[in-house]
């Protein structure tokens, strides 16, 4: 088999980052850390991917923000954006410019990260999402890349950087919130299960419900499809049952906005007949009618977190792969009333 980097970096007791930065003898590198990389390349007779070699090879003093793929979701989502304008502030206090990377799939973006590496153009980049099988994420670990999620690390876990809430514990709470005003026949409704986010709150809303000794019935489990005609017929179809829900933890407030409209069109009262608390406390939860409770996961602050272990491990190139929680609290609005 091949030499790769993360063989390197494990001879030489670094991390795979340090690794790439020895390559293009980054000047953050200090002269005895590169000595102890090189003779490790040369006893396992590793080559250099000088074209992996070339990020930030001028010392661009940015950083790249990498959306996930998506023709349009993504860039409607207010989380993103607070997340967005947390990592700018940070990096305008620090004197560090960045740069948005979007595609609408996979392999536009490996392509975009590629010339960007090829050319030199960031320092590192911040993922704003965790998935649990992903391509990109594999590509950046693979070639000793420096980057920073926003999400929970399923694979590499050690070796990445991470910021997150305790999404598990977030449902749990918000679940139980529900239970404590009477509610027993809970939905959780979520978009793409594959990311770790909405995985982890199905989690929680599962232990809430063992908490407090209710079922758990898949038929309660929505994951609702990108496209909007099939959405409202997904969510038609969960309140056509014989004992419909009368509360729903929503994953995001852009799905709960949604179930709100297809419950009106149906003539199904919010909260009078249905109760629903989301997440993100964005702007639609606070002007939707009724104006939704919402778990604010602090989305600018997961952004300037993440820019700020960035820059961390940008100057300290040997510091260990940190990981930080962010705290989340309910805010208590209409569209959750006591079940008489």
């Amino acid at each position: 088999m091949p030499v790769t980097i993360k063989d390197v970096a494990a001879l030489a007791g670094v991390s795979p980052s340090t690794v790439s930065r020895t390559c293009r003898d980054h000047p953050s590198i200090s002269r005895q850390t590169k000595e102890k990389v090189r003779q490790a390349m040369e006893k396992l007779g590793y080559e250099p991917n000088f074209q992996a070699s070339g990020l930030a090879a001028q010392n661009s003093r940015t950083i790249g923000i990498v959306l996930p793929p998506s023709r349009k979701a993504a860039y409607e989502n207010s989380f993103y954006l607070e997340a967005i304008r947390g990592v700018s502030q940070l990096c305008n206090q620090k004197q560090y410019m960045n740069t948005v990377i979007t595609g609408q799939d996979e392999d536009e973006i490996l392509q975009a990260i590629r010339t960007m590496v090829r050319n030199g153009l960031a320092e590192g980049l911040i993922v704003l999402y965790s998935r649990e099988q992903d391509p990109i994420l594999d590509y950046l670990y693979n070639e000793g890349l420096l980057y920073v999620l926003i999400g929970k690390a399923c694979r590499n876990v050690n070796q990445t950087i991470y910021v997150d809430n305790d999404n598990v514990l977030a449902a749990r709470e918000a679940v139980q919130y529900l239970i404590d005003l009477g509610h027993r026949r809970i939905a959780y409704v979520s978009g793409d299960h594959t990311l770790v986010f909405a995985s982890d709150r199905r989690a929680g809303y599962g232990l809430a419900l063992a908490d407090n000794h209710i079922p758990y019935r898949d038929e309660l489990c929505l994951e609702l499809p990108e496209d909007t005609g099939e959405r409202r017929q997904a969510l038609e179809g969960l309140f056509r049952g014989e004992e419909p829900p009368s509360a729903v933890l929503v994953s995001d407030d852009i799905l709960a906005v949604a179930l709100v409209q297809t419950c009106m069109s149906m003539g199904i009262l919010v909260p009078g007949e249905l109760s629903v608390i989301s997440f993100n406390n964005s702007l639609l939860a606070r002007t939707a009618v009724p104006a939704l409770t919402s778990v604010d996961v602090n989305s600018f602050q997961l952004g300037a977190e993440a820019a700020l272990q960035m820059i961390s491990h940008i100057e300290n190139p040997d510091l260990l792969a940190t990981k930080i929680i962010v705290p989340h609290h309910i805010v208590e609005r209409d569209s959750c009333r006591r079940k008489v």
